[in-house]
């Protein structure tokens, strides 16, 4: 994306909506239809990651933002692989630096694909005791609340 030019404009999901939630599954299939739509030169390419780039980025922004005004933090923990993005955090900076606030985020090689937390989490219950069957029901939205605490 770094290449690209601003020729596609993706939707901010969620963005029109009060409350803090948001997702990106409409947000990706905008980009795989505009991806069939068009040629597949390497501009093209970029264009449209960096239209991707710029929609999750504004998304995030936003929510953020957001979150700090209603509930009158001055800081924000950024996490998880998004938080490695260049982008997001010169956004971000920019955005708290106007809020007065200050975002924090570990190095961007430590944001990488949050497998090693759930493994840890997975290898704390396990030597805690607790145990599932082999045949455990996929669910993609599995509330946090229903999972007993690590520290029990």
């Amino acid at each position: 994306a770094a290449q690209a030019r601003r020729a596609f404009t993706f939707p901010r999901p969620m963005t029109d909506r009060p409350g803090l939630d948001f997702s990106f599954s409409g947000l990706k299939t905008f980009a795989a239809n505009t991806i069939h739509q068009n040629d597949d030169s390497d501009q093209t390419k970029a264009d449209i990651a960096r239209a991707f780039e710029d929609a999750v980025v504004d998304t995030l922004v936003i929510k953020c933002k957001r979150a700090l005004e209603q509930t009158g933090f001055k800081r924000l923990v950024m996490a998880g692989g998004v938080s490695a993005n260049r982008t997001l955090r010169e956004r971000m900076a920019q955005t708290l630096q106007k809020l007065g606030g200050e975002a924090f985020y570990a190095r961007p090689e430590l944001c990488t694909d949050n497998g090693a937390m759930i493994a840890l989490a997975g290898m704390i219950r396990f030597k805690g005791g607790m145990r599932s069957e082999l045949g455990v029901t996929v669910r993609p939205r599995w509330p946090l609340a229903e999972l007993p605490p690590l520290d029990k």
